[in-house]
């Protein structure tokens, strides 16, 4: 019996082993076939990606060329569609500042922190997601066309006919000329301008802007970041007429006695489309503006060509008479008679500047911004396109 228990007891074992060795055979199978089936999948997965890089790296080098070729025919002698040979660069947005006219507007970015204006932005081509981040940053550079140039037609003639001035008179030179790429003359080849503003805040497809230099109306092309760590270049220098700043400063900005009523009375018309609180904030603008002296460098010197509103409401028309009518005048008032006007977020801001660079800022009332169909520019009715002035 003993002997028959131990028997069975041995076959029980050996059924056992036999029975685990088997299944760990099956397991081990199953494995090998599935892990082969996973590596397979893989290799063709791996070849499928690998195919669509090639793919898309031949439509690539053929779109590079193709357009390569483009820009070859559309430059070649034969071709004369002159929209064709223009890149397609189109407006994305739309400055509304507060600067009506030209006149008035800073030569620089940053001079009149109170200059504010917004950037509306074209919803149909620039979706608000595009200014997500933008109001991270402190300050933004805006790429602009200069659209109110007078000597704009002059760009789509033939170079031989287009008569374009290399030299425009600089302010701080007190009229001489320089090389149009040595200043920042809004009379270039290209209309292209660019500029710094302070970015207060960003609402769906506006942004608002200050320290402007910008017109009303001024299309943009690009909106761009500043970087302090590269935009900022330590150690530039400049030419040492660009550092003439007091040439174009005056000595004080004062207000008539009956300025702040009048304003009162325009500031309920312009109130609601204001980019300003109050009429105090506003009078504060005009002081910054006129801070500077904005008249053109024809205007400091001398009138000539063009007809003058006096503080009687005549006009003259004469250069050597208005000399004297001025002379007149600054000896019997002590300052000068000539009345310049200066157009924000549509009010007219009427002032004299006497010879010492004391402003007075005498009235203000609605623009009409233009009389018998001539634009008003400062004192000045021009009939024909202004001086290519430079801006710095």
């Amino acid at each position: 019996m003993a002997t028959n228990k131990s028997q069975w007891l041995t076959i029980s074992i050996s059924l056992a082993l036999a029975s685990t060795a088997i299944s760990f055979c099956l397991w081990r199978r199953t494995k090998s076939n599935s892990s082969g089936d996973v590596n397979k999948k893989i290799h063709e997965l791996e070849a499928s990606i690998k195919s669509a890089l090639e793919k898309c790296a031949a439509e690539r080098q053929g779109r590079i060329r193709a357009q390569q070729a483009l820009r070859k025919a559309l430059s070649g002698p034969n071709s004369d569609n002159l929209k064709l040979n223009s890149y397609p660069i189109a407006p994305i947005a739309t400055v509304q500042s507060c600067f009506s006219t030209r006149n008035g507007t800073p030569r620089q970015p940053l001079l009149v922190p109170l200059a504010r204006a917004s950037l509306i932005f074209d919803s149909s081509r620039v979706p608000p997601a595009s200014l997500e981040g933008l109001e991270g940053y402190s300050h933004c550079w805006i790429i602009y066309v200069f659209h109110l140039n007078t000597d704009l037609e002059k760009l789509w003639k033939p170079s031989s006919q287009s008569k374009f001035k290399a030299k425009v008179r600089v302010p701080r030179l007190k009229g001489e000329k320089m090389g149009v790429f040595a200043t920042r003359s809004p009379h270039r080849p290209c209309p292209i301008g660019l500029t710094v503003a302070k970015v207060e805040a960003v609402r769906g497809h506006m942004v608002l802007l200050s320290g402007v230099d910008l017109v009303d109306g001024t299309p943009v092309l690009d909106v761009k970041p500043y970087l302090p760590y590269c935009d900022s270049i330590l150690g530039a220098t400049v030419p040492d007429w660009v550092k003439e700043d007091h040439l174009l400063t005056v000595a004080s900005v004062k207000f008539s006695e009956g300025f702040s009523s009048s304003l009162l009375d325009c500031w309920s018309m312009v109130e609601k489309k204001s980019l300003y609180a109050s009429p105090n904030e506003f009078e504060s603008l005009i002081k910054q503006v006129l801070s500077w002296d904005i008249r053109s460098v024809s205007q400091r010197s001398r009138p000539h060509n063009f007809l003058v509103k006096t503080e009687t409401g005549s006009t003259v028309d004469d250069a050597s008479t208005m000399e004297h009518y001025q002379e007149d005048e600054a000896l019997e008032n002590g300052s000068s008679a000539v009345i310049y006007h200066l157009i924000l977020e549509g009010l007219d801001v009427s002032y004299r500047i006497g010879s010492t660079a004391n402003v007075v800022v005498e009235d203000v009332s609605i623009s009409s911004h233009t009389q018998n169909g001539d634009q008003i520019i400062g004192c000045q009715r021009y009939t024909s396109g202004p001086e290519l002035c430079s801006d710095i």
